[in-house]
């Protein structure tokens, strides 16, 4: 028995020398993002540079501005928030207290060591921390988790989810919620109904579908799925059921403008 205990004490602390010096080589191999000042000129730079590139040489002044302003939550419909938290799986993410210390470590260990995780919203903490971190040009499956732990680090849960609806590309040089309403409304996020609100999730993960939306390809399932997003946002007690009504008779944007 004392054989075991003295293996036991051995291993644990084997694991405390070894995944600091891992922890430590693998946040060498990152780009830098110690503070959101590195973030956002990194992000900036990528992003802006994209979106010249396809206005180099053009004579008309694109109708969207290139530049990549720091992702402002408070400038976010409140709506869309509700409807992309409660897409995510994670409906009280604002009323449940940020993930931190042994938390939030656990969780981190045993998606590297299993692929599992514990329940909760730092689950939702994780994946945008990761997002964001695949942005930043981070690959490995390891410095994914240590950039996730450093981005979380220093970015609230509303950061957090800021970040994540600013940096989603959904074609070259249309980057962002910003744009992808611009694109597919023809008006700016501020501007869009309910109804438009929940249209826009449907390009936003987990569903993907942009290029239908765009092209107004198969409208009728997309009201049905638009409609499905807003009963369900209204079940989690995040939108009110006389606003999800009359947001689910409208009809589908696109098919307003044949």
């Amino acid at each position: 028995m004392k054989a075991i205990i003295w293996i036991v004490l051995f291993l644990l602390g084997l694991a405390g020398v070894l995944i600091p010096i891992s922890y430590l080589y693998n946040a060498s191999k990152l780009p830098t993002m110690d503070s959101e000042y590195d973030v956002e000129k990194k992000l900036k730079s990528g992003i802006e540079g994209e979106r010249m590139s396809l206005v180099a040489g053009m004579y008309v002044k694109p109708d969207r501005p290139i530049t990549f302003n720091r992702p402002d939550f408070s400038r976010l419909p409140k709506d869309l928030v509700a409807i992309y938290i409660a897409q995510m799986g994670c409906p009280r993410f604002f009323q449940t207290p940020r993930e931190d210390g042994t938390a939030w470590a656990w969780r981190l260990f045993l998606g590297v060591a299993t692929g599992g995780q514990p329940p909760g919203d730092g689950g939702c903490e994780r994946l945008l921390a990761f997002r964001l971190a695949w942005k930043l040009g981070v690959r490995d499956a390891t410095e994914l988790t240590v950039a996730a732990n450093k981005l979380h680090g220093f970015l609230q849960k509303d950061q957090l989810i800021a970040y994540d609806l600013a940096i989603i590309t959904f074609e070259r040089g249309v980057v962002g919620v910003e744009d992808a309403a611009y694109k597919l409304f023809g008006k700016e996020l501020d501007k869009l109904s309910l109804s438009e609100l929940a249209e826009l999730q449907l390009a936003l993960p987990p569903y993907g579908y942009y290029n239908d939306l765009k092209t107004c390809q198969n409208a009728a399932i997309m009201k049905q799925n638009r409609d499905l997003i807003l009963k369900y946002t209204a079940g989690m007690e995040l939108l009110s059921q006389d606003k999800v009504n009359n947001a689910m008779g409208q009809p589908v944007f696109c098919t307003q403008r044949k």
